[in-house]
């Protein structure tokens, strides 16, 4: 085998059952992908369940701000802050929850912390003031953050190249999933309860998780690939992918393209129902459909492009859709064109939205090729990323106020671009060597 191709499958371990690919990718990977595995159907759902954990928390709870905002007297900007709080807990969790997985195993770290959400998410239904609620949703951040790192780094453990993208396409559409039917459940459940009642789901949810984990998710760290040492050999295995450019490029790519996708969380069910006028059902609805437009390109990005298009073209045109929606938004809403009512800005939304199935799975796959040695760990900063600049754009989005939706399209347009200019720069996609060739360890 060359050089590359061992490089190519470096860190893998082997899976019972399984077999190994053998396409190429046209320079994305280097030979033969000869550590892809299959899992069975149950444990993809599984994962791609773990990996929605994240939309669950948040998008079911959306059609909710309002009455929150009125239930608990408090204003739309404190609210708010019970997203951001979330969303720190999951960035800050997965920089605990990834090396502690690269040191002890996938299950024992991914249990523990859906026990905890479990209990998060039971406090957040009886809280009884804003205050209180953002402290139990940074609770129930940290603990859910388990659940999205160990997929990931699952993911690595069992796959790498062409197969690892094709999975993390797979991924994408069964956690795309949880944002069509999240805000639709949580709409409906505020017809026969208030939003209590959508934590006491996200319980029930926690539970069913929990249970198939302890039941049906084996091992896929074996001991002896497993990283030793205590906090400061965890800070030097990261400080080591820091130093890796590529990675961080794709990092960085992966992390601003998620402060435009939270932006719109955070801000669009105020811009839909306070600025148009719609039901908490019709905004559910056009989450939902955004969510759908998701979940088909990624599944066009996972079984007709991976294997025929470099998989840094393909997050290129994708990078380059985004902004060009963050244009259109902006100009939308700043009323460049009069007033023109909620379909054009529905429709910019759900450009925009698609245009991340060309992006998120290929960004993950790209950075985690790099780190077959430190899935975990590598997990973990890909994951942080995401939620860190997911909390500045929705505070952003919130201190900017809810009476107009420029806030949303400007931070969605910055997002953007500041990932074109950190996967050009970082990661230089033009250079003819193979750049998702692993690390040595």
């Amino acid at each position: 085998m060359s050089q590359q191709a061992e490089e190519a499958t470096a860190g893998g371990g082997r899976f019972p059952g399984v077999r190994s690919p053998t396409k190429d990718d046209r320079g994305d990977t280097a030979g033969t992908d000869a550590s892809g595995r299959r899992t069975g159907l149950l444990v993809t759902v599984l994962l791609g369940a773990l990996a929605a954990v994240p939309p669950m928390s948040m998008d079911m709870y959306l059609p909710a701000l309002p009455e929150v905002t009125r239930t608990l007297d408090s204003t739309a900007t404190t609210v708010q802050l019970t997203l951001t709080a979330c969303l720190t807990g999951m960035a800050l969790g997965q920089l605990v929850v990834g090396p502690m997985s690269d040191r002890w195993g996938r299950r024992r770290p991914l249990l523990a912390g859906l026990l905890t959400y479990i209990v998060a998410a039971l406090m957040c239904a009886f809280a009884q003031s804003a205050e209180v609620l953002i402290g139990f949703r940074l609770l129930q951040g940290l603990a859910g953050s388990a659940g999205i790192v160990i997929a990931r780094a699952v993911v690595r453990d069992l796959y790498d190249g062409l197969a690892m993208a094709r999975f993390f396409s797979t991924l994408l559409l069964i956690s795309s999933i949880a944002p069509i039917v999240a805000p639709i459940i949580g709409g409906q459940v505020l017809h026969v309860t208030d939003w209590r009642g959508i934590f006491l789901i996200l319980a029930m949810i926690g539970m069913a998780l929990t249970l198939l984990v302890w039941r049906r998710l084996p091992e896929t760290l074996p001991p002896g690939r497993r990283q030793s040492g205590g906090v400061r050999a965890a800070l030097w295995v990261m400080r080591g992918l820091f130093a890796d450019r590529i990675f961080t490029g794709y990092v960085m790519t992966n992390g601003f393209t998620y402060g435009a996708l939270f932006s719109y969380i955070a801000a669009s069910p105020f811009i839909i129902q306070d600025i148009y006028g719609a039901s908490p059902q019709t905004f559910s609805l056009l989450f939902g459909l955004n969510s759908l437009g998701l979940m088909i390109v990624g599944q066009i990005n996972g079984k007709v492009l991976v294997g025929r298009v470099r998989l840094v073209k393909t997050l290129g045109c994708g990078l380059a859709v985004l902004a060009l929606a963050g244009v259109v938004l902006l100009l939308v809403t700043a009323g460049a064109f009069g007033d023109v009512g909620t379909v054009p800005l529905a429709a910019g939304l759900f450009v925009m939205i698609s245009a991340l199935g060309l992006i998120l799975p290929n960004t993950n796959a790209l950075a985690l090729m790099r780190t077959p040695h430190a899935a975990g760990s590598a997990s973990a900063l890909v994951g942080t990323s995401c939620f860190v600049m997911g909390a500045v754009a929705s505070s952003l989005v919130s201190i900017a106020g809810k009476e107009t939706a420029v806030p949303m399209a400007a931070v969605q347009l910055g997002s953007a671009l500041a990932a074109i200019v950190s996967f050009l720069t970082l990661c230089r996609p033009w250079r003819n060597r193979p750049a998702e060739q692993p690390l040595r360890r």
